[in-house]
């Protein structure tokens, strides 16, 4: 599995990019230079990063099992930092993009990534135009880290799945889903932007043994409840992909139950919901649907 991340993604760059703002590229590059050996500060996808990474741990040589990517918009020179950083903290990350401003979202797609994290809005919808999973890291309570499990989390519309149950839901209103999903509750879902990804976790999940003692932990947390229930386990039956837990909470702030889980990331559509997310793990929001239009 391949996931591409941002500089300002995995690290804390939030000063140095209002330098940037503030007084210029030529300011900050000078202070990245008069910091190169000043070890940046773990940002929000951080702690995800260190575990994915850590699921290398006695894989093939030359074949691991996850591979992150680092892209940036900063130049190889000011870049230097971030690789100093890498090095400090022993992040397995050795493939890099800098591209001294230009867009990175070109360069997702030849790396073959699966997921890809970024601090910029922009980024991340041109990514999701061009087939990737891809989500804005917004600024979110940092995880406890109480668990060593990798422990994702996913909303189901517009995420894992298409949006054309959402759509029903917010111009026809919540009786009209339901009514639409159990008439349809044998019909499968089509796919959304991140299926893709939740494939390839699931691949990477069934090359360890399964149970409590697994390496990965998934979630379904949605507003689903019943009856709407039956058609997303019908669905991901069909697609033969296992998610460990499923919570379809009938519109509860799902903030709470993400920290319950202790997911080290969450994705959802929703600003609502990402807003009630971001205030206890970290949160990624994926601008696709009926909602971000």
């Amino acid at each position: 599995m391949v996931v591409a991340i941002t500089a300002r993604a995995l690290f804390d760059l939030e000063d140095s990019h209002r330098l940037f703002e503030r007084s210029g590229l030529e300011a900050y590059a000078e202070f990245q230079r008069r910091h190169e050996d000043d070890p940046l500060q773990p940002g929000i996808a951080f702690p995800l990063v260190r575990k994915l990474l850590a699921l290398n741990t006695a894989a093939p040589d030359g074949a691991p099992r996850v591979e992150v990517i680092l892209l940036s918009r900063n130049s190889s020179d000011t870049g230097l930092r971030i690789f100093n950083s890498i090095e400090r903290y022993r992040l397995d990350i050795v493939r890099a993009v800098f591209t001294s401003g230009a867009p990175v979202y070109p360069y997702i797609r030849p790396f073959g990534a699966h997921l890809f994290l970024s601090a910029n809005p922009e980024s991340v919808r041109h990514a999701l135009e061009h087939g990737v999973a891809a989500a804005t890291i917004l600024p979110s309570k940092a995880p406890e880290n109480s668990h060593d499990q990798v422990r994702i989390a996913f909303d189901g519309d517009a995420v894992i799945f298409s949006d054309e149950s959402e759509r029903i839901s917010q111009e026809q209103g919540l009786a009209a889903f339901h009514d639409h999903e159990s008439s349809r509750a044998l019909e499968p879902l089509s796919g959304g932007p991140f299926k893709g990804f939740l494939a390839a976790l699931h691949r990477l999940q069934e090359a360890f043994p399964a149970g409590e003692g697994a390496p990965i932990r998934t979630a379904l947390v949605t507003a689903r409840s019943a009856p709407a229930h039956k058609r997303v386990i019908l669905t991901l039956r069909q697609w033969g992909v296992r998610l460990d837990e499923a919570l379809f909470l009938g519109g509860r702030d799902k903030g709470p139950f993400l920290k319950a889980f202790g997911a080290d990331i969450f994705f959802d559509d929703s600003h609502h919901n990402t807003e009630s997310a971001r205030q206890h793990v970290a949160t990624g929001h994926v601008p696709h649907g009926v909602s971000n239009r």
